[in-house]
């Protein structure tokens, strides 16, 4: 067995090394296995679809009407969230919405208050 990384991309297994660079033979990703320690000691940057930076504690406003999966609710534009959370994941914001309750929402779809 190789004592290679897993492909970053999509987890192979059967990564092999091309002079500097690892290469994935499923997904054709290529990485420099360095450059990679180097980015995962960086901290996650969140923000709002206007750029502007995000924390725990923010309040923001939704830019656009969202749809409920399951449900016929819709969160309508302008409403306010406050007190957000930020989590890692595709919807990065987890708060508690006023008649609706808690969700999560992308950060695409708010800008601070």
């Amino acid at each position: 067995m190789s004592d290679l990384p897993n492909c970053p991309q999509c987890n192979s297994e059967y990564t092999y090394q091309q002079g500097d660079l690892l290469v994935c033979p499923e997904c054709a990703h290529e990485w420099n296995p360095n450059a990679v320690a180097d980015t995962a000691e960086q901290a996650r940057v969140w923000k709002d679809a206007n750029g502007n930076l995000l924390q725990d504690g923010d309040s923001v406003t939704v830019i656009k009407d969202l749809k409920i999966k399951g449900s016929s609710s819709v969160v309508k534009v302008g409403t306010k969230v406050k007190n957000i959370r930020l989590i890692d994941g595709d919807h990065d914001i987890d708060c508690k919405i006023d008649g609706i309750g808690a969700m999560q929402l992308k950060s695409e779809f708010v800008k601070k208050a």
